[in-house]
């Protein structure tokens, strides 16, 4: 089932946008198909916007 999207201007929690991409990974069985590959590859985006971007410096 892909992602429920959220109203314009919200952002997902990072734990909401891996436990899809931990779904995705199941249901494919580690094998993505083109489309599944581009809902990864989106889901990987909205995930790295959830937590920050890497916009975090380093200690």
């Amino acid at each position: 089932m892909p992602p429920t999207p959220c109203p314009s201007g919200s952002v997902r929690s990072a734990a909401v946008v891996n436990e899809d991409i931990r779904e995705l990974w199941q249901r494919s069985g580690g094998c993505l198909s083109p489309e599944d590959e581009e809902q990864y590859q989106r889901l990987l985006v909205e995930w790295a916007a959830a937590t920050g971007g890497g916009n975090r410096s380093a200690a």
